[in-house]
């Protein structure tokens, strides 16, 4: 499902893209985008959002424009980059669930694609973050450059979120030749066993948070 309309609301709705890519191990492109946003002012309240890879495309119409989506108690499941994209969006309370792929590794939860010109990508507060995958083998994501455009600078923050072991001492990845250390990856009073701290787990100062609260993702944007 495309989205392109300005304040759209959906409440109590499954999106889901039901392609079964095990059974299809011919098919060599195996996305399976279940929602596409375009547009500003989306509202998503307790909806699912169910595929393989690619689940959810968090987008914009065009490069610096800003496109924000605001999920509230929401449930998104998925392997591979299966929530990505240019777009703002805000993850409030909502359960993040990597599917188990039978690989290592077994998937990446995000895949921003931020242009360097949008101050905010993807916010994920007060979420929880599963799967059924073993220990250690899910990244929490990995900066995508689509047609290797230099200036598309992912920004993924997870604040003050539960997060499964699936996640290991090494949380973020490169996309190719894109290094994730360049991105804007961060995290913020994580807890649970897979929020781990080192030099491979950016936080956030307690200034930076500050300046990266829901609100400043929605802007003037009073969401109700």
């Amino acid at each position: 499902m495309t989205l392109s309309g300005a304040d759209f609301r959906a409440t109590n709705l499954t999106f889901a893209n039901l392609f079964d890519e095990a059974a299809h191990p011919e098919i060599a492109n195996r996305q399976a985008v279940a929602v596409l946003t375009r547009a500003d002012r989306l509202i998503f309240d307790r909806v699912r959002f169910l595929a393989n890879q690619d689940t959810l495309y968090v987008n914009s119409t065009a490069a610096g424009v800003i496109a924000r989506s605001y999920f509230r108690d929401c449930y998104v499941e998925g392997d591979v980059d299966f929530i990505f994209g240019r777009g703002t969006g805000v993850f409030a309370r909502c359960h993040i669930h990597s599917l188990n792929r039978g690989s290592t590794p077994n998937g990446y939860v995000t895949a921003p694609s931020t242009d360097i010109t949008t101050p905010h990508g993807l916010l994920f507060s007060r979420c929880r973050l599963t799967s059924d995958a073993p220990a250690g083998t899910v990244f929490l994501g990995r900066p995508w450059h689509p047609s290797n455009d230099p200036n598309a600078i992912g920004q993924t923050l997870i604040r003050e979120s539960w997060i499964g072991d699936h996640i290991g001492a090494t949380a973020w990845s490169d996309f190719g030749t894109w290094p994730w250390r360049d991105a804007r990856l961060a995290e913020y009073r994580n807890y649970g066993p897979g929020a781990l701290h080192g030099d491979d787990r950016p936080q956030l100062t307690r200034a930076e948070a500050a300046e990266n609260e829901i609100t400043d993702f929605l802007g003037d944007w009073k969401v109700c």
